[in-house]
């Protein structure tokens, strides 16, 4: 057995999809982390997410899942926490006022971000019969979230890059696929790049839709 059987016998195996912001976070995370990983890629469009073997994994019907071992984990951010817990402790810190921020922009990632940028990206790619204008505005209200924060602060959660990083950036840097003016943010902007500047980072596939188009 070679040394490259060895590491993909035992790399976490992550299904999702190019076009997912929430399968990209955790894909970027194992790469950002070194954590071994191999890519199983899960067509949505053709609804395979949706049916048999798929759906013993996450009975949800979504994207991502890991594997890791006997282990299964749902829910992208949940998959953060496990790959850091269990293999990168360096992103999510211990300390309580640390630890505490952290979470605060993982709600901020399922909440504002998931019906902010995320749901107008839906519409513009995917054609999701959804409200523009209301996807618009939380988008707008919580950038002006990040760019107040970002106005003192090098990343989401201190001075070096953990996992509400990894969580938030996906859907945020894709914002123009969605009409999302990223223009008004510097601060925003220049933590994107911040972001995509990290040893490891892998871009997410872009698509032509929204702002981008134009």
């Amino acid at each position: 057995m070679t040394h490259m059987e060895v590491i993909m016998i035992n790399a976490i195996r992550i299904h999702g999809h190019p076009l997912s912001g929430h399968a990209h976070r955790v894909s970027l995370f194992a790469a950002l982390a070194g954590i071994a990983h191999e890519e199983v890629t899960i067509d949505l469009l053709a609804g395979e997410h949706k049916q048999a073997p798929f759906l013993k994994l996450n009975p949800a019907g979504q994207v991502p899942v890991i594997e890791d071992g006997e282990t299964v984990v749902t829910d992208s951010n949940a998959i953060l926490v496990y790959l850091a817990k269990k293999y990168a402790p360096d992103w999510l810190p211990e300390a309580p006022e640390a630890a505490a921020a952290v979470q605060r922009w993982l709600t901020a990632a399922a909440g504002e971000v998931a019906f902010g940028a995320a749901t107008a990206r839906l519409i513009t790619v995917f054609g999701a019969p959804l409200d523009a204008d209301r996807a618009l505005a939380v988008a707008a209200s919580v950038n002006g979230k990040l760019e107040a924060h970002l106005a003192e602060n090098d990343f989401l959660a201190g001075s070096r890059p953990t996992i509400a990083d990894v969580a938030v950036y996906s859907y945020t840097a894709h914002g123009p696929e969605g009409n999302v003016d990223l223009s008004p943010y510097p601060n925003l902007r220049r933590w994107i790049a911040a972001v995509e500047a990290l040893p490891g980072f892998v871009a997410m596939q872009s698509t032509s839709a929204g702002l981008v188009a134009a």
